[in-house]
């Protein structure tokens, strides 16, 4: 098993920044976080950035493209999102997400293909 852990949410305002953070723990050779996915209250979750193990390739919602970045540091364990031009859109809880190494070299935006999420962080950008 792998748990995932979130932190780095909280209030901003528009135009501002913040950089999620997610440390995986347990068997993490067998698994990663590799995705960043957010759902705002009464919506569906969405994501936002996946990226591959060895970092090499990503993806990004077009929503937050060229604003955020996606980054990992396997020696750490951990996986980064640096949101930048925060809008009030943005608002939502943020989870991170990992499957299985098998999955490594894929950039799935598919929120069932992932095995272990954190628990959320808080993300509110004020206008």
């Amino acid at each position: 098993q792998v748990q995932l852990g979130e932190s780095g949410g909280g209030l901003v305002q528009a135009g501002g920044s913040l950089r999620l953070s997610c440390v995986a723990s347990g068997r993490t050779f067998s698994a990663q976080a590799t995705a960043w996915f957010r759902q705002a209250p009464g919506e569906e979750r969405e994501c936002v950035a996946v990226i591959t193990w060895s970092g090499g390739s990503t993806y990004y919602a077009d929503s937050v493209k060229d604003r955020f970045t996606i980054s990992r540091d396997n020696a750490k364990n951990t996986l980064y999102l640096q949101m930048n031009s925060l809008k009030p859109e943005d608002t939502a809880v943020y989870y991170c997400a990992g499957r299985s190494r098998i999955y490594s070299n894929y950039l799935s935006q598919n929120k069932n293909d992932y095995s272990y999420w954190g628990q959320g962080t808080q993300v509110t950008v004020s206008s």
